[in-house]
């Protein structure tokens, strides 16, 4: 199969997110750009404040549970192919076992 090619802007996107919920995870409820950007540099990322400024903007108020939740609903109407199958096999491999 050919190789999928990777966005870049995403890459860097979801190292802003990362941080951020490692901030969350650390016990920050709401980081700010500065825990974020703390983060970011001690991993070697070098901050585009535009960008951590949008992503803060974006979450400010707004609890990240329900955010997640909320993103995990949108995923689950995405057709992924494969995901079928595999309730199958798990199916027949346990009829073959009894």
């Amino acid at each position: 199969p050919p190789r999928r090619r990777r966005c870049p802007n995403t890459d860097k996107q979801m190292k802003y997110v990362a941080a951020y919920l490692l901030a969350v995870l650390g016990g920050n409820a709401t980081p700010d750009a500065a825990s974020v950007s703390a983060i970011l540099g001690a991993a070697g990322v070098e901050v585009d404040s535009t960008r951590l400024d949008a992503l803060i903007s974006e979450l400010a108020g707004k609890n990240l549970d329900e955010v997640i939740a909320s993103g995990r609903g949108k995923l689950s109407s995405v057709p992924t192919g494969g995901a079928a199958a595999a309730p199958a096999a798990g199916a027949a491999a346990t009829s073959a076992a009894a």
